[in-house]
């Protein structure tokens, strides 16, 4: 049995909070998550973009850095990448086929999110990584990543997720979330409401880590960033206080900014263009909290504009609320699904649309055809695809060796997800 037929074989066991096995396995393996200084990033929205910005930044200044994220869009191997580079399949086999081996010895029935994040731990030791930032999978004080024991933490942001697993309101997420920082550390986050502010406070004082102020002076030094939006460039601010921590008199705030420039994170407002055309542009959007920043940016660069929609969403989302926030930038709606089994059926999907009084057009399974159809009915328009990152992974797949914008993903093959 290969590393990834190991993997795929834990896809049945779901979610699983608690650290225990994720510390047996990294116990049994020589603990290699303490042969590098961590960075966790939890939060709602907004993980994946400051970890890529920070991890982006931390290369910049010449220090050997793993960047540990989820979900992936395409590929597996976009979770692990060192300075950049995503890990190569046998590299990662070879990790994976360490964790296998640990799992038989020390008997754990490890799931997907485990065997993976110790993976990329006992890859990031074989490479002799400063630094490893490290994307929460699902909250943070049980989520496997939290074994790492990082000095610092980010936090971007609050938002009602998961409820089964981490609390029905945003102050009880906030608790799970910040459960990942540890005694003596430091937390670098986002503005919050007053109420949370005062929960963020107690919490710090509880548990005895401190809090660093916000570079937001920082905001107007910024260079542009590739991605658009405002929500960008507050991430973009986090990762710079988190990396300025890291550093120390290291910092250099041009190489920082160096970082940034050269950091796209895929599939989130990217924009594809062909012949000097905007064709379409992306974006995960997957509940209302991404969806409103969408909606912002979008009236902010195309003021007025009516866009035709590839419009997915899974179906413990708030659908309604979504579709509500982004009406006024979408002139025609178009339900699809990928196999992905969580996703809405597109025939409710076009019922929900509809009885919101929004019209809707061709859609169903996603696939170049489906896509081209769209395109048709868009005539020289742009079309957006957006509500939900699997979708855009599907998308990207599909694309990919249409646009330059998508290069990165030439090559890879498409796997499947865990199911959350």
């Amino acid at each position: 049995m290969s590393g990834f037929q190991f993997l795929e074989s834990l896809l049945m066991f779901g979610i699983k909070p608690g650290l225990e096995s994720t510390q047996k396995l990294c116990d049994a393996l020589g603990n290699p998550e303490k042969t590098f200084r961590t960075v966790h990033v939890v939060g709602t929205n907004g993980k994946g973009s400051t970890s890529f910005y920070l991890s982006n930044i931390l290369i910049a200044h010449g220090a050997k850095t793993v960047l540990y994220t989820s979900p992936h869009l395409v590929s597996l191997q976009e979770r692990i990448r060192l300075n950049g580079t995503p890990i190569a399949r046998d590299d990662f086999d070879k990790a994976l086929l360490a964790v296998k081996n640990a799992a038989e010895k020390t008997g754990v029935q490890a799931t997907y999110f485990e065997a993976l994040t110790v993976a990329a731990f006992v890859y990031a030791r074989e490479q002799g990584v400063e630094f490893f930032v490290a994307e929460a999978g699902l909250g943070g004080r049980f989520d496997a990543t939290a074994v790492a024991n990082g000095e610092l933490a980010i936090l971007t942001g609050i938002g009602l997720e998961h409820t089964a697993v981490l609390g029905d309101t945003e102050e009880k997420i906030l608790f799970e979330k910040l459960g990942i920082v540890k005694q003596g550390g430091k937390l670098v986050r986002c503005k919050l409401s007053a109420e949370l502010e005062r929960a963020a406070a107690n919490i710090a004082k509880e548990r005895g880590f401190t809090e660093l102020a916000r570079l937001d002076s920082a905001l107007s030094k910024l260079p542009k960033l590739p991605n658009a939006g405002r929500h960008y460039e507050e991430n973009a601010i986090l990762a710079v206080t988190a990396a300025k921590a890291m550093l120390g008199v290291a910092f250099n705030a041009s190489k920082a900014s160096q970082g940034l420039q050269t950091s796209f994170w895929p599939g989130r407002m990217q924009k594809l263009y062909k012949d000097g055309k905007l064709k379409f542009i992306l974006d995960g959007a997957h509940n209302p909290h991404a969806a409103k920043r969408l909606a912002e940016t979008l009236r902010e660069e195309y003021p007025g504009k009516k866009f035709h929609a590839i419009f997915g969403a899974l179906q413990d989302k708030d659908l309604s609320e979504m579709l509500s926030l982004m009406a006024d930038s979408i002139g025609t709606w178009h339900p699809v699904r990928t196999p992905y089994e969580r996703f809405r059926d597109t025939e409710d999907l076009a019922k929900d649309i509809q009885s919101k009084g929004y019209s809707t057009g061709c859609g169903g399974f996603i696939t170049r055809d489906a896509i081209s159809a769209v395109e048709k009915e868009a005539g020289d328009e742009p079309v957006l695809i957006t509500g939900s990152l699997y979708l855009i992974g599907a998308c990207i797949y599909l694309l990919k060796d249409e646009f330059e914008e998508l290069a990165f993903f030439r090559g890879m093959e498409s796997e499947a997800n865990e199911k959350h």
